[in-house]
């Protein structure tokens, strides 16, 4: 699993011991003072690696994810089709992403469902489940494109049609 955007590591720590022993907990930030904070928090874990990703990629190993999630901080991505572009080849075949966030503008810390949904989109994910949460936040499932369905960057383009792009 990966967590992107890890921040503190609150959900690191309890994915930990659920994918056990065997299983992986990739922590992703961009920010050195949350990476530094982050490798002394899960010190000791031994199924938990943390990597610093950049801007426009999480910078994940080819086919290493089943599942990823990113929590109250898909608005906060600068270069979100650079991000979902190069997320798409560490998923392993099935693979899930799961985002959490407020159904409102950035600017409020939030990204409007028909915003996620046209970006995801034209970044080659399908959608798989929307549930709406407590609070105004809502958590979107979806699947990552295939090899042969991941468009070209170049023919990735903004979503204009939903509110307030970015």
């Amino acid at each position: 699993v990966a967590d992107i955007g890890a921040g503190s590591g609150y959900y690191v720590v309890r994915l930990s011991p659920r994918v056990g022993p065997d299983g992986k907990v990739l922590a992703e930030d961009v920010t050195p003072a949350y990476l530094a904070s982050l490798e002394r928090r899960v010190k000791g874990l031994d199924n938990v690696t943390v990597v610093r990703g950049e801007a426009h990629d999480p910078r994940l190993p080819p086919s290493s994810v089943d599942a990823a999630i990113l929590v109250h901080m898909y608005h906060e991505i600068a270069q979100p089709f650079g991000l979902l572009h190069n997320l798409a080849p560490a998923m392993r075949p099935g693979g899930r992403v799961g985002i959490v966030d407020a159904d409102d503008i950035p600017s409020r810390h939030g990204t409007p469902p028909a915003l996620l949904r046209c970006e995801l989109a034209a970044a080659g994910y399908r959608e798989t489940g929307f549930h709406p949460l407590k609070g105004g936040a809502y958590l979107a499932v979806f699947a990552a494109p295939a090899p042969e369905d991941r468009p070209r960057p170049e023919t990735i383009r903004p979503c204009r049609d939903t509110a307030t792009p970015r």
